[in-house]
């Protein structure tokens, strides 16, 4: 097959592939999702899903189904069309950018930006910032917008990878999923945990009443594992570092909320009642922020590693915490 890196498309191409011997009675979109690399990359089964639904796969000269099942020396033609722009105007949105190439941006999302255009939230997002920002993006699975592998609540800063193609994309999906990535928060819990570190592991789910929320089930979610560990103690908070071995919707907030000490300044997890002495101390969301992260960078493989600045609203947080700790020593 002829090796062409999707990034590069402009116009319509044509990959041809025969189906070695011992292939006979596979699936196409198994086979094509299994074993069809791109320049030495994996394309994800929902792209060539989509390709064949679009009679853009061909074999033995007849467009087929995704459950057709190939036989060994069948030829197999694979049309890729040129990225279709996404249905969203591009918008100036402010959020810092750390590093750039032609294939990720890794940027630090300020407090208050929606990742993702939804109900309530379909101008100002994060995406539609990123269209703004970047000139070059290439397409995922055909289309011309950025590839949000991870996400942020709107209300939690901090550090974030973006995919510009499809080959970059699905590395940085597979290195979550393998758990390559690490991710090192900052947070203020609101009390002070008595041990200096310590693990929750529970499963994580829809809480079972309010459905928008998520809780710690017993007997149902996704395992979820949070770490975490004091590195500063104030009267009443302390900061923590807090790392994740999975990605879970809200996981983090729900945790300390489970371990008894909530992030403060959270309204849906926390201590709804201190909201208003938040306010006073200056805090008007959670106290959370996604302070570094590492990976392996999707086509040179060498491992990345960033930190995304604590942002002011938690700086001056801390500072009113540290200059109230030492009134009280005086």
């Amino acid at each position: 097959m002829a090796l062409i890196d999707p990034t590069d498309i402009d116009d319509w191409t044509c990959l041809d592939y025969k189906v070695p011997e011992g292939n006979s009675g596979q699936r196409l979109d198994h086979y094509l999702a299994n074993n069809v690399r791109i320049n030495g990359h994996s394309c994800s089964r929902a792209m060539f899903q989509q390709l064949i639904l679009d009679e853009n796969v061909f074999v033995q000269g007849k467009s087929r189904k995704n459950n057709y099942r190939l036989r060994d020396e069948d030829l197999i033609e694979i049309f890729i069309p040129p990225a279709e722009p996404v249905d969203l105007i591009p918008e100036p949105v402010p959020f810092d950018i750390l590093f750039e190439d032609q294939h990720i941006v890794v940027i630090s999302k300020p407090p208050g930006v929606v990742v993702h255009p939804a109900a309530g939230n379909m101008t100002g997002t994060l995406v539609h910032g990123l269209l703004y920002h970047c000139k070059d993006l290439k397409g995922i699975n055909g289309t011309v917008r950025p590839g949000i592998v991870h996400r942020l609540d709107k209300d939690t800063s901090g550090i974030m990878v973006v995919a510009k193609n499809s080959m970059a994309q699905q590395s940085l999906v597979n290195q979550f999923k393998e758990r390559k990535v690490r991710k090192v928060y900052r947070g203020i819990v609101d009390g002070v945990p008595q041990k200096e570190s310590g693990t929750v592991s529970t499963l994580l789910g829809r809480h079972p009443v309010d459905r928008k929320r998520m809780a710690v089930n017993k007997t149902s979610g996704k395992e979820a594992i949070t770490h975490w560990k004091r590195m500063e103690v104030f009267a009443g908070f302390a900061m923590l570092e807090i790392t994740i071995e999975t990605g879970r919707t809200h996981q983090i907030r729900v945790h300390m909320a489970h371990l008894g000490h909530p992030i403060a300044g959270d309204a849906v997890y926390g201590f709804r009642k201190k909201m208003a002495i938040y306010e006073t101390l200056g805090i008007t969301r959670q106290s959370l922020h996604a302070f570094s992260m590492s990976f392996y960078h999707p086509y040179q493989e060498y491992k990345m590693e960033f930190e995304a600045p604590i942002p002011q609203d938690m700086v001056e947080f801390v500072t009113l915490l540290r200059q109230e700790d030492a009134l009280h020593h005086r």
